[in-house]
């Protein structure tokens, strides 16, 4: 196929698709009041909670299967290309910190690398093969997750990883924003969320950006619920390496035991900082390697482990 073909071909591609089609109704926007521009997005934005909504079903059931391969130790992988590739990557990013999980349990792979957080990589999305060595590079494993992440559906990288993954055993989730979505088509749990035409005709980063950091906040949320990282709505797994993330650590451990001062910094003191841990040492009257032991026997689930210990 010559380079004008595939030309022609990608513009007829594009032209199917709900998140490249061309409002003329805003044709003029440039000539508006900035404050009639600023309500115009916010209008816009206000409908992409909606579009979620109609996919909580398929967003849940992907969540109840992605954390019983996490259980099992699987890792969590996001795979897309550029502002797709990016919000997957933020969101791995803040799972350590906010759940106190190892690095490379949460995963972001973005087409090009490191660099293409900041900059445009050439080619990079239309390559499935990237994809494939990307995921091989990481030694992929069939308890592993690999969640596709395209707002068009059809990015080469994206469904490539997900091609990719299925055939190694791995579980698979697509993400798109276009019905019928060849990603979708690739993947077990296809989650299709149509925000339809941007506000900015094709401008991926602005309502299907949206409704992506939505589901990912979802997945990766949820999921850590499912494995015991939260007490009620609390972050009892937080790590706390500022202080700022100390401050909350005492205080979630003071909500949950309802103890003083004194005996909040004991328990963390005892403990090494370790919230769930200081818990327990308040709630079940025992010491640090107890609590710790008690945890690692209820594969890290504060209710189950003072359940264990009577409490």
């Amino acid at each position: 196929m010559t380079s004008t073909s595939r030309d022609r071909d990608l513009r007829s591609q594009l032209e199917t698709l709900t998140t490249e089609a061309f409002r003329p109704e805003l044709a003029d926007v440039d000539r508006l009041p900035t404050l009639e521009i600023a309500r115009l997005m916010n209008a816009e934005d206000a409908t992409v909670a909606g579009a979620v909504a109609e996919r909580v079903p398929a967003i849940a059931a992907a969540i109840d299967a992605i954390a019983e391969r996490m259980a099992r130790g699987g890792r969590l992988v996001y795979a897309g290309a550029g502002t797709a590739g990016r919000l997957g990557v933020l969101d791995a990013s803040e799972c350590p910190p906010t759940f106190n999980t190892d690095p490379a349990r949460v995963v972001g792979l973005i087409a090009g690398g490191p660099d293409a957080m900041v900059t445009s990589v050439e080619g990079a999305e239309d390559s499935p093969e990237l994809a494939e060595s990307d995921l091989a590079a990481i030694g992929l494993t069939p308890d592993d997750t690999v969640v596709g992440v395209s707002a068009s559906g059809r990015t080469p990288y994206a469904v490539g990883a997900v091609a990719y993954a299925r055939g190694r055993g791995a579980l698979t989730v697509g993400l798109s924003c276009n019905r019928d979505s060849a990603l979708a088509a690739a993947a077990e749990h296809g989650i299709e969320v149509v925000v339809g035409p941007e506000f900015l005709t094709g401008s991926t980063r602005l309502k299907a950006g949206t409704a992506q950091k939505l589901v990912l906040n979802m997945l990766s949320t949820i999921t850590m619920i499912r494995l015991g990282k939260t007490y009620g709505n609390l972050m009892v797994d937080v790590r706390a390496s500022n202080e700022k993330l100390r401050a909350r650590s005492r205080r979630i451990v003071a909500q949950v035991t309802g103890a003083g001062d004194e005996d909040v910094e004991r328990a963390l003191a005892a403990t090494d900082g370790e919230v769930k841990h200081a818990i327990l040492v308040l709630l079940a009257g025992v010491d640090g390697p107890t609590a710790a032991r008690l945890l690692d026997e209820a594969d890290g689930h504060l209710r189950a482990a003072l359940a264990a210990a009577g409490s």
